[in-house]
């Protein structure tokens, strides 16, 4: 007769089913989570770290100059009242997409990446608080003031001068007190803002002169120069890696021509500009122009394909950031057909399509990918796209493909349409983020 030892008895999990550790964590974490979703939106939470400040503060100007443009437009066409404008509107509208709101997503995203691209302390929020505050203040003086207080807008054009120029000085105090090799994106950024803060003097000194045509210009050259090499900076160094982290079969592929590449197209943009304010636009330059433009666009498509625009379009949050590097290269050849169009109809025919596809199509979708990447990111959220966001950035294109409409004769209505499709646009995403900063983290992190 054989004895057996008693066994306990199995515990049975069901198929499917979790570890019982796993699915108590997940409980843990989703208990968590629901407990800082609760807690009520607090200021002083926007201390917390500089991005929560920065982008902030930039949504809620995107918000008022958005939806101010909204209103300039379809009050044009309803033949509502508008006030006696102490700028004019087109500058206030330009000078604040260009360098109002910008800048403080810059502040938001440099002093929260760029110490660990140089590897120096971050700085707390209490030591670049007063420059996003001057900024942010200053541009809403700037708006104030153009309904019919020219020198209220003037002053708010400096304050918002004084504090650009202290963000990128503290910036380049980062840059100096590094001690790593590779600085070539960070000191692109430390240019970029000089020349921001150059043309921002341009445009106010151009005011005080009473010339309006050239402080437009002077707008004009910091979207080339200061916005968009700050743009081509961040996307050379971050898409690629964004990219390989998440399709492990693309290989991180940027070498320096390629960013040297990006800065010489701004550069030639900037050249032209100023060649045409000088009234060198004759029909031998045009079609050059034209061609180096519709080159330069193609290289730019080609790089996309390179850096795997097709395999991103599998995840969200990833396409967002391809596709808002596809209209880059859009911008470029658009700008090229505009020069050969010019030759019959006149050089200012469609100029403000490729200036649209640049500024809402590249800038617009770049600023909602990485912004919805970064606050996912930094308030302990996972790093996709929801359906809201996705259908927001699909419902961008759609605008952008209308304002880009708008600028052909005939198609002139089109404006208000656009102008009010980015605004709902932007408001509904900011009201999605602006929340998350002032909650804490979801995952009960410092940041």
């Amino acid at each position: 007769m054989t004895s057996t030892t008693p066994q306990p008895p199995r515990r049975s999990i069901p198929i499917g089913s979790a570890p019982p550790k796993a699915a108590d964590k997940a409980a843990e974490r989703e208990a968590l989570r629901a407990k800082y979703e609760a807690m009520p939106w607090r200021m002083e939470m926007l201390n917390a770290a500089p991005h929560r400040l920065g982008f902030f503060l930039a949504m809620v100007l995107l918000f008022v100059f958005s939806g101010w443009w909204a209103w300039v437009q379809i009050a044009r066409v309803a033949g509502l009242f508008q006030p006696s404008y102490a700028i004019p509107p087109t500058l206030l509208h330009s000078a604040m997409m260009v360098l109002g709101f910008m800048p403080l997503y810059f502040a938001g995203f440099l002093f929260t990446a760029g110490p660990k691209w140089l590897h120096v302390e971050a700085p707390e929020t209490r030591q670049v608080r007063g420059m996003m505050l001057m900024q942010a203040g200053g541009w809403l003086l700037w708006l104030m003031g153009g309904q019919g207080l020219y020198g209220l807008a003037i002053a708010g054009a400096i304050i918002a001068l004084l504090g650009l120029a202290w963000m990128f000085a503290y910036w380049w105090k980062l840059v100096r007190s590094s001690k790593v090799k590779d600085q070539v994106h960070a000191r692109t950024v430390g240019i970029a803002g000089i020349i921001g803060c150059i043309s921002l003097i341009g445009m106010i000194v151009s005011l005080l002169m009473d010339n309006v045509p050239t402080a437009l210009l002077w707008v004009q050259t910091g979207l080339w120069g200061f916005i968009l090499f700050v743009f081509v900076a961040v996307a050379h160094r971050m898409i690629p890696f964004f990219t390989s982290n998440v399709l492990p079969l693309i290989e991180v592929w940027r070498p320096f021509w390629v960013l040297w590449l990006m800065l010489g197209a701004a550069g030639f943009e900037i050249l032209a500009l100023w060649l045409q304010a000088f009234g060198i636009q004759g029909t031998a330059w045009l079609v050059v122009r034209g061609v180096v433009e519709i080159v330069l666009g193609g290289m730019l498509l080609w790089l996309a394909v390179v850096w795997g625009l097709a395999q991103s379009l599998k995840i969200r949050l990833l396409a967002m950031l391809h596709i808002g590097f596809v209209w880059l290269g859009i911008t470029f050849v658009l700008f090229g057909l505009t020069q050969f169009a010019a030759l019959r109809y006149g050089q200012g025919a469609l100029l403000l399509a490729p200036l649209h596809a640049l500024t809402m199509g590249c800038l617009g979708s770049l600023v909602v990918a990485m912004v919805t990447r970064v606050s996912c990111g930094h308030s302990g959220r996972t790093l996709v796209a929801d359906d809201t966001v996705w259908r927001l950035f699909l419902l961008l294109q759609v605008a952008v493909v209308l304002r880009l409409a708008g600028a052909f004769p005939g198609l002139s209505a089109l404006l208000p349409l656009a102008a009010a499709a980015w605004f709902g646009i932007v408001l509904i995403w900011g009201n999605r983020l602006v929340p998350w900063y002032g909650k804490p983290r979801v995952d009960g992190k410092e940041g």
